[in-house]
């Protein structure tokens, strides 16, 4: 697979059957599945890596239906899957675009498996968020690409956008949760020291060759697979640091791109149609202003790229967003730290942290405010939903909110930033005392008043919790009550919830929580095939839309791990599939 560095290396009478814009989970796929096909393919990234935010991402690929499903949920259905998106999403989206996500997303599966290195595997329990929804299951929809062997990549490995650095260890080995369950149990179990030394011993000899960790996984893995997929693929062409300048139109249909690199344009014929997957508005000024109004674009733990330039191209020709949704885009609580090199470190607080045993999340009045164990969508919603409230009511604000636990939870669990393992006096914890990232205090009166809040506040909002652990109910927000809250908590918590514990143990610690956009849910409005709709609902012939270019078929319910990379890999199958056709048809 060429990549051309230099946009002038595209000869002027360049064509391609089909043109991708944008190079994350969405893009690749897409330029993938189209490759497959036979069309020859012109893969363009804005920025200098591909993966987009997929490859900080858990590379959860969310589809129902799949051939994997049956090995770990063999009584789950289509039909199954269909209700529960009914009972979640409603009429916020068409039900027509929901129902050819799960038509086709069993056949997209195993249809890239079959002709790519993209291999993956189910979660042996990995609960739809809202899973006391009729149609919800434990397992089987949620599947995990396979570790991959970065090496085979040769000089293309520098190409994949490298994991947050926090998201790593040891100076860049890459780990999944299984990895970090054998690396907290190695001095309790033989098989997790044997791990646990394996992949060390990897990564130790990787240093020695490669500035960070070959052994991919999780996102990292699922990029690095579909990349090198491509590489083996001869019709495939990459172009980085390229942005889009105009999509032209004939008065059919799209018919060619304008380019832009470094001052220099290149117009590139289309064959088949332009597959638009870069990754949405949220890095769009304008745009962020009208649909995030008040949410600091520094608080958003996405990957850079994602301009929504594209969509101003695309809304000149008639194309049009979504409506129906309940928000514009999908979140997560999120705290900030500023690394050595000046730049900001944004953590995503999914599920190590906030839902576990000996901890709790309060707004600036000190009182608890939402269910710490509901899914990450639902929590930075509610940060932001009690933050609204604050005028016509006398509930203090909860952005920032302050996720709080006891010195065992810290050291058990860790806490953002601060990894499992850490003790109070210890060097480890030292760098983020010192730099505010982490507060201490050795009683709750002393750490309201370093956070400046009412310590009557936390100090009840404490013995409340302390309390609930011991009835292991929650009557204030029902924690720890449904089968997806109960799996983010400590399966090996001794008490009767596996989200409550006591917060006891001194000293005290909190970080500083902010809502979070993690992709976008509002995108282009498309059909069943996702080419983007125009003027009365007709679609613009020859362009298309996937990813979080898309309107997302969740219409901002965040129904499950993997929502918005698996419809972008079966909208990707789709789009492709249609855009590979009309190329053929023009030959």
């Amino acid at each position: 697979m060429p990549v051309l560095t230099d946009l002038t290396a595209l000869p002027e009478s360049a064509r391609y059957d089909v043109v991708v814009i944008g190079a994350g989970g969405a893009g690749l796929s897409a330029a993938l599945f189209a490759a497959i096909d036979g069309a020859s393919v012109l893969l363009v990234e804005h920025t200098g890596y591909v993966g987009g935010t997929t490859a900080w991402s858990a590379g959860t690929t969310w589809v129902p239906g799949t051939h994997h499903a049956a090995t770990v949920n063999p009584s789950d259905t289509l039909n199954e899957a269909a209700r529960y998106l009914n009972n979640a999403v409603g009429e916020r989206t068409p039900a027509a675009l929901r129902q050819a996500f799960l038509d086709h997303g069993p056949q997209a599966v195993k249809h890239i498996e079959a002709n790519s290195q993209v291999q993956y595997r189910p979660y042996a329990k990995h609960p739809d968020y809202i899973s006391d929804l009729g149609g919800s299951t434990l397992a089987g929809r949620a599947l995990e690409p396979l570790p991959f062997d970065g090496r085979l990549l040769g000089d293309l490995f520098k190409l994949i956008r490298p994991p947050i650095p926090e998201f790593t260890v040891l100076g860049g080995m890459m780990i999944d949760r299984t990895d970090i369950n054998h690396l907290l149990g190695m001095t309790k179990s033989l098989a997790s020291l044997q791990h646990a030394v394996k992949i060390i011993l990897r990564h130790a000899a990787d240093r020695l060759r490669y500035p960070r960790g070959t052994r991919l996984v999780m996102g990292n893995a699922l990029v690095g697979r579909l990349l090198y997929s491509l590489s083996q693929r001869g019709k495939v062409s990459l172009l980085l640091n390229t942005s889009l300048a105009k999509i032209g139109r004939s008065a059919d249909d799209v018919e060619s791109v304008t380019l832009l690199q470094h001052g220099q344009r290149r117009t590139v014929r289309v064959s088949g149609g332009v597959i638009l997957a870069s990754g949405g508005f949220n890095r769009h000024p304008a745009l962020r202003q009208a649909m995030l109004p008040g949410v600091d674009p520094c608080w958003c733990p996405a990957a850079p790229g994602h301009t929504g330039d594209a969509h101003d191209l695309a809304r000149g020709l008639g194309a049009h967003y979504g409506t129906g949704g309940d928000t514009h885009a999908f979140w997560a609580p999120v705290s900030l730290r500023k690394r050595a090199d000046g730049s900001q470190a944004v953590f995503p607080h999914f599920v190590m942290d906030r839902a576990k045993p000996g901890m709790l999340t309060v707004n600036q009045a000190g009182e608890r405010f939402v269910n710490e164990s509901t899914s990450y969508h639902l929590f930075a919603l509610g940060m932001q939903q009690s933050n609204q409230s604050t005028a016509a009511t006398t509930t203090k604000p909860a952005v920032p909110a302050y996720l709080i636990c006891d010195a065992e939870a810290l050291r058990k669990y860790g806490l953002g930033m601060v990894r499992p393992g850490a003790k109070p006096g210890g060097k480890g914890l030292a760098p983020f005392l010192a730099d505010g990232y982490l507060t201490e205090a050795y009683t709750l009166a002393e750490l309201a008043r370093k956070l400046g809040m009412d310590a009557t506040g936390l100090q009840t909002s404490v013995q409340k919790i302390n309390a609930y652990a011991q009835t292991g109910v929650d009557p204030d927000f029902q924690r720890g009550v449904t089968a997806y809250q109960q799996n983010i908590g400590d399966a090996a918590w001794p008490g009767k919830n596996p989200t409550l514990g006591a917060l006891t143990q001194a000293p005290f610690y909190a970080v500083r929580l902010y809502p979070g956009d993690i992709g976008a849910s509002t995108g282009l409005a498309t059909d069943a095939d996702a080419r983007v709709l125009g003027a009365g609902e007709r679609p613009i012939a020859g362009l298309y839309a996937v990813g979080n270019d898309m309107h997302s078929i969740m219409g901002g319910v965040y129904t499950g791990p993997g929502i918005t990379i698996g419809p972008g890999l079966v909208f990707g199958y789709l789009a492709a599939r249609h855009a590979v056709a009309r190329a053929q048809a023009s030959a």
